[in-house]
Formats: structure tokens, C-alpha cells, sequence
């Protein structure tokens, strides 16, 4: 009846429950006991689902299955939402996208995606916490010790230090530790520009960021409708696949014996495409060793038939244009949070003034130090662009951003372009720019702190089954995704 959090993913756990050998129930005090157990230290939750409240929609989901009234595919099955999914009060927990002005706030209703999800007959343990500093607030995940030996705070994987081998990544870390860490084996996440792909590759997981526009953003907190798309995190690829079915509404209807037919990846130099270390510093000998095991993951899927061209060569993304903050800084305060407040029918504050004044007053919370400042709410509440001139910056950063991508997809014939998870490409403006679907799988882990790495993926508009399928072939050839010890729990 058993099962380890840790390994299994929904797809199995569903098989389980067609053959009645789990129930729901079940699955969700298993998730629950992982949660009592090591939330105190990973802190990956900000608003844990009373228990008897998510107990007893676990019950009315098996007495559906039992007369035969299955919602989705993922009827029964867990997941933890980002704080940045407005869920109804009722369901006993908070919005507040990690900020102490939502602190409070009251909605009637879901968001449209957390509707969505609870329709299909998915149960939410819970909100993700999200990182040290975000844009409108203040919260802190730690993350996983993925070293059993843990003996000093290099080796937190996500923690309060700023280096690329410590820190969490984006704002979506507390969905990314709470799969990891066997929390749930489902949840979804946010990205403006890197918040899926680098708390994903660091937690060893499967995600997707959808194309941006795919989906209802009613009653999700966003910075940039430009920019923004939530999207899945998981264990499996085929759990990716399923829980993006029913958040784009289609079938990707592709079999596991078609293979590599109709893929085609062009993979990026790791040596020309990694962070700056004036963007962030490296431990020793971390930089080669990814390098190396990129090259490995080439090389075993040339050997496994994938057709694909390595090293290709990009464009360097600094040649688009500086605009990405005028357009976040205008969408933020026209657009996002006035649509986020009106999911709440009680809030205390009602723009983006409102919320910089808020943390003012109440600095011991919002403001604690070295975070005393606000600059990019103050940026946003100053921002004075005419909605024409941001739409003018909108359509030259997103042709500029395509125009890069697509001279390489036509140029050197493929669909897919891979890089590493750490890569600009990805976490900075070409493929937020583009707008294009991303996905990240994992490679390995770094051998002086267990922390994991992985690949970034990138595909045309609308495109998505192209990573899907990709995803799942490349679980089958690729080594098994890094999976945390719990034999010591640091904070």
C-alpha cells in the first residue's frame, strides 16, 4: 500500500488507483506524513491545506472513482500550487504571493488554472513558498540538503546565499523543493524570465513553461502578462505531459515507439553558453564538470539515435533590446496587480502604491534587513510610459527575441534548441523574449554538494508537444533524475 514519496510519480500513483490497490486518501496522508516531517526545516509551504479539510476531499474524490465518475486523468492525485495561484477561502488557504500586504486577503473563487485543476479532480496539499525577494514581497525558502554529509552552508542547495551552486534560483522554488523533496508529486509554478527552468534543474526536475498566452491568467499573480506563463513541475516526464493536457486543454497524442521521428535538437556550446561569474560565482571545478556531463548527455543520445547538431552557435542575447523592465515595471502596475487584487472580493490594498506604502509602514516585516529596499515596486508605481510606447517596446523585444531563435531553428534545421539549465538562453531574455514554450530535464549532480543540474529546452510557438515527446524518449536514455537524502537536515 506503501509508496516513496520521493521516487514515485502520479502516473504511477493513477495506475495504483485504477487497480484499486491505493486510494486517495491514502496517497494524501503518505504526502502529509513527508510534509510533518521535514517542512520545519525546508520551510517549501507558506499555506499547508488543513489537514481534515484536504482529508475529506480526498474521501469524496474515491467515492467518485468509486461509482465511476472520474474527472481527468489525475483524479485523486496531489499537487501544490505556487502562492501566486488564488485559491477561494473556503479551501483554508491564503494568496498572498509572498507579500504581508495580501496577508489576510479574502477570494470568493479560484483562479481560472486552480479551477481547472480542481475540475479534473486533482487535490491541492498546499501553496509553495517562493524565494528570498520577489516583487512584491518577502519570503524564504531554504531547500534540500542533497548531501547526506552535510557539514557547512555551501552545501544547502537553496539558501540564503546568492551563489550560483547555493542559490534557489526563482520564485518558483518552494513548488520545485516540494516535489523534490516528496511533498506532492505535482505542482505548479510561475516564470517571468528563469523562475520554472533554474529551481527545476536545481531540484532535479521535469517542467514546462508553456507559450506565453496559452493559458487563463485570470486569478494568478503575474509580473508581466509580456513575459509571464505558469506551468508544471514533476518527477516524469510523463507526468508533464498529462498535467499540461489538461492545463492547455489538448491530447498530445504521441507514442513512445515513435522515438526520435520528427525531432531533430541542436544543442549549444556549454563553454559559450554559461553564466557570466560576474553573474554568479562558481565553486571550484563545478563549471568543467557540467561541461563534461553535457557533453555525455550529447553523446549518449547521438548513441540512442537522437538526430542532432552540437555545438551550434547563437547570437548573444545582449543584442536585444534593454527594455525588459519598462514593460515589467507598466504591466505590473496597469495590468497585473490591478487584475490580481479584483480576485479578492476582501484585500487591504488596492494598487501598487498602496502596497509600497504598506511595506513602509510595516518595515520590521516587509522590509527586514540587508531587503530594505523596494526599488522595483517604486519602479513600477513611477512608471509613466503611454500604454502605445510599452506596446512599441512589446512588439520590438518579441520580433528581435523571435528573429534570434527562429534564424537558428531554419538555419541549422531543427526544433529544438538545448542548452544548459543555467544558460541565458533561457533564463534571460531570448527565450522569455520570444515568448516560445521552455522545458528542463535533468543531467546529473555536482559532485562536491549533490546539487542537481540540468538541461533547458526551447521550441517554437505553440510547440509544446515537440518538448513533450522529447522529454519523454530522453527519460528513457538518460540516467536517473537525482533524488535528495534526508539523512541530515540543515538549516
Amino acid at each position: 500500500m506503501t509508496f516513496n514519496v520521493l521516487t514515485t510519480n502520479a502516473v504511477d500513483l493513477q495506475q495504483r488507483l485504477e487497480g484499486k490497490n491505493i486510494t486517495s486518501a491514502q496517497i494524501v496522508e503518505e504526502y502529509l506524513a513527508q510534509i510533518d516531517r521535514y517542512e520545519p526545516a525546508l520551510n517549501a509551504l507558506i499555506s499547508p491545506a488543513p489537514r481534515e479539510r484536504v482529508l475529506e476531499i480526498a474521501k469524496a474524490r474515491d467515492e467518485e472513482r468509486r461509482k465511476g465518475r472520474i474527472r481527468g486523468p489525475f483524479h485523486g492525485i496531489p499537487i501544490i500550487l505556487k502562492d501566486s495561484f488564488v485559491t477561494a477561502s473556503e479551501l483554508g488557504m491564503s494568496t498572498t504571493a509572498g507579500s504581508y500586504a495580501f496577508v489576510g486577503a479574502k477570494a470568493s473563487k479560484n483562479g481560472a488554472i486552480t479551477q481547472r485543476l480542481i475540475d479534473a479532480g486533482l487535490i491541492i496539499l498546499g501553496k509553495a513558498n517562493m524565494t528570498v525577494r520577489n516583487f512584491v514581497g518577502l519570503t524564504v525558502t531554504l531547500g534540500i540538503c542533497w548531501h547526506e554529509n552535510d557539514h557547512d552552508d555551501a552545501r544547502l542547495v537553496c539558501s540564503r546565499r546568492s551563489d550560483s551552486v547555493a542559490a534557489p534560483g526563482g520564485s518558483s522554488t518552494g513548488s520545485a523543493v516540494a516535489v523534490a523533496a516528496g511533498f506532492s508529486p505535482l505542482a505548479m509554478a510561475t516564470e517571468t524570465i528563469g523562475s520554472i527552468v533554474t529551481p527545476s534543474t536545481r531540484a532535479g526536475l521535469y517542467a514546462l513553461k508553456p507559450t506565453t498566452g496559452a493559458q487563463d491568467t485570470t486569478g494568478l499573480y503575474t509580473m508581466t502578462e509580456f513575459f509571464d506563463s505558469p506551468g508544471p513541475m514533476a518527477k516524469s516526464a510523463s507526468d508533464i505531459r498529462v498535467l499540461s493536457e489538461i492545463l492547455l486543454g489538448r491530447l498530445f497524442n504521441f507514442s513512445r515507439s515513435c522515438f526520435w521521428e520528427g525531432l531533430s535538437v541542436g544543442f549549444l556550446d556549454p563553454k559559450i553558453w554559461s553564466m557570466s561569474p560576474d553573474f554568479c560565482t562558481q565553486f571550484e571545478g563545478t563549471a568543467e564538470q557540467m561541461v563534461n556531463e553535457y557533453e555525455e548527455t550529447v553523446s549518449a543520445l547521438r548513441s540512442g539515435g537522437c538526430p542532432l547538431k552540437y555545438p551550434i552557435h547563437c547570437k548573444d542575447p545582449s543584442v536585444l533590446p534593454n527594455t525588459i523592465l519598462p514593460i515589467a515595471y507598466w504591466d505590473f502596475k496597469n495590468v497585473c496587480i490591478p487584475r490580481f487584487i479584483r480576485s479578492f472580493h476582501e484585500c487591504s490594498v488596492t494598487s501598487v502604491a498602496d502596497i509600497v506604502k504598506f511595506n513602509k509602514e510595516n518595515s520590521e516585516k516587509s522590509l527586514p534587513a540587508p531587503f530594505v529596499q523596494q526599488n522595483d515596486l517604486e519602479g513600477a508605481m513611477n512608471s509613466i510610459e503611454e500604454e502605445e510606447q510599452i506596446n512599441q517596446l512589446k512588439q520590438d523585444l518579441r520580433r528581435a527575441a523571435r528573429d534570434i531563435l527562429n534564424d537558428l531553428f531554419d538555419k541549422e534545421k531543427v526544433n529544438i534548441l538545448a542548452a544548459p539549465g543555467d544558460s541565458p538562453l533561457c533564463v534571460h531574455a531570448s527565450a522569455a523574449g520570444s515568448g516560445y514554450p521552455v522545458a528542463t530535464v535533468p543531467i546529473g549532480k555536482l559532485h562536491y554538494n549533490d546539487r542537481p543540474f540540468g538541461l533547458c529546452l526551447v521550441a517554437r510557438a505553440e510547440k509544446e508537444e515537440t518538448l513533450l515527446r522529447f522529454m519523454e524518449v530522453y527519460e528513457q536514455i538518460a540516467k536517473p533524475r537525482p533524488v535528495p537524502k534526508f539523512g541530515k537536515v540543515k538549516i
